[in-house]
């Protein structure tokens, strides 16, 4: 079975998990466009929903679903979004396609987040993928040279700008033993507008496609 068909059962198997007359989250990247196409022959049940990013909105928008400011939104049941690495925890890389901050924003507020993805995204140990760190222009270098400091090797995203303006340091190599002391101390950083580490923040169902179905996975408790 080739990735995209295991994405498009991810995405497909997500559908269910969307409440009829409820405001929900969709996010970024290849698998949640395929989640997207499902949402067309659901769109008469879906008031309106929150993107993570404008690529998003616009085909969002497309298929005739309303896109609202999250700012008008009081909450939101579910958030749907795949995963650049997750693990048995399901905590998360996340950023691969620079939507991050939205997305965090967006996991945030909702009451559930679903994550969608392939079993090639399943991982012991997060870190493989480089960490993306969304930076204030300015302080670019400032921020390379702390993550320099904490074992890292930053490499600037060259020639991309996130929907807030802002830029990309992808962190290789970088120690995180503790996901979630992680998340915190990159964060802490002046300059830092936030990381792709999602373990403060992890997904409460994970929806995996495998050659042999797709498999529900629960956040542990």
């Amino acid at each position: 079975m080739s990735q995209d068909a295991l994405k498009r059962a991810v995405a497909e198997a997500a559908l269910a998990h969307v409440e009829p007359g409820e405001i929900l989250g969709v996010g970024t990247g290849s698998t949640a466009n395929f989640f997207i196409e499902g949402l067309a022959r659901m769109r008469d049940d879906i008031p309106g929903a929150v993107a993570s990013s404008q690529a998003t909105a616009d085909r969002l928008r497309k298929i005739g679903i309303e896109v609202l400011d999250l700012n008008t939104v009081g909450s939101i049941s579910v958030y749907v979004d795949g995963a650049d690495e997750i693990n048995h925890a399901l905590e998360m890389i996340k950023g691969g396609g620079a939507a991050l901050t939205r997305e965090k924003i967006v996991a945030a507020v909702a009451r559930k987040f679903v994550c969608i993805c392939d079993a090639s995204k399943r991982v012991e140990q997060l870190g493989r993928f480089p960490l993306p760190v969304e930076v204030i222009p300015m302080a670019r270098s400032y921020v390379a040279r702390e993550l320099v400091k904490l074992g890292g090797n930053p490499v600037y995203r060259d020639g991309v700008v996130t929907d807030n303006g802002n830029v990309i340091l992808d962190v290789w190599n970088l120690p995180m033993p503790v996901a979630r002391q992680m998340e915190e101390r990159l964060n802490n950083i002046t300059g830092v507008v936030t990381n792709g580490m999602f373990a403060l923040r992890p997904a409460d169902v994970l929806l995996l496609g495998t050659t042999s179905g797709v498999e529900t996975h629960l956040r542990p408790a």
